[in-house]
């Protein structure tokens, strides 16, 4: 699994994890099974009704629309997840951090031929180990990657962050807050972090700033995190 960081246009750097190539795999793998058993169940259902052959395939073109048109359609308005990958916690994101237009994800299926449909997959495995950012073709194009969702538990995820010998705070005022607030600063910001929320980061160091009394130049991605090393700092050293 890889990273990138991605700058927005609030000056925030993010740090995004790259769906691991396996995860992609087994979504794609469940999202055939889906198709595949929506068009086994349309057939069934056409022959079962006992209509002209002609009359059947005009009946076939229309209702087998959504299996055509599956991953456009579902990550449109699945914000960028179909049903495999929805299970797998992974979805398409622009690399920029912002949420992909229907054009992007019309590119990305449409390029689906090339790199997956044609080459059962082999040009997009190539692509995505190569190119890096997790890019398959069709991501190339449309600017976008996939991302995992999926939460790592360690050492961060408890209040206190796992700091160096020889590291030093930048804020003392941090100790005005007390360990529930700060749990609360902390799980919020990193859950933005994780959902690319650049507007939750923002809101954070504005809030921690006026109840601190701090004025900093630092951006709000680095100021927040710097709050929560130092407090942890501090409070590991009472």
């Amino acid at each position: 699994m890889e990273q990138f960081q991605i700058e927005t246009a609030q000056n925030i750097s993010i740090s995004q994890n790259t769906a691991h190539l396996g995860d992609r795999m087994l979504a794609y793998i469940i999202d055939s099974f889906v198709i595949l058993a929506y068009t086994i169940l349309i057939i069934w259902l056409l022959v079962s009704m006992d209509i002209d052959f002609g009359d059947m395939w005009a009946a076939y073109m229309v209702l087998g629309l959504p299996a055509f048109l599956y991953y456009v359609l579902l990550e449109t308005f699945m914000d960028g997840k179909t049903i495999g990958k929805a299970l797998m916690k992974i979805r398409v994101v622009k690399l920029d951090g912002s949420k992909p237009g229907f054009s992007s994800y019309f590119i990305r299926w449409i390029l689906r031929i090339i790199d997956v449909t044609l080459t059962s997959g082999g040009l997009a495995v190539l692509t995505i180990l190569i190119r890096g950012k997790g890019q398959r073709i069709g991501d190339i194009a449309a600017g976008t990657t996939v991302i995992s969702e999926k939460v790592r538990f360690g050492i961060k995820d408890t209040l206190l962050r796992d700091l160096p010998e020889d590291y030093v705070p930048t804020y003392p005022q941090v100790t005005v807050f007390k360990d529930p607030e700060m749990q609360t600063i902390k799980e919020l910001y990193d859950q933005a972090r994780r959902e690319g929320n650049h507007q939750i980061i923002l809101s954070l160091s504005e809030q921690v700033k006026k109840v601190a009394h701090i004025t900093t130049a630092d951006k709000p991605f680095d100021f927040v995190d710097k709050i929560i090393k130092d407090y942890s700092y501090y409070t590991q050293d009472l």
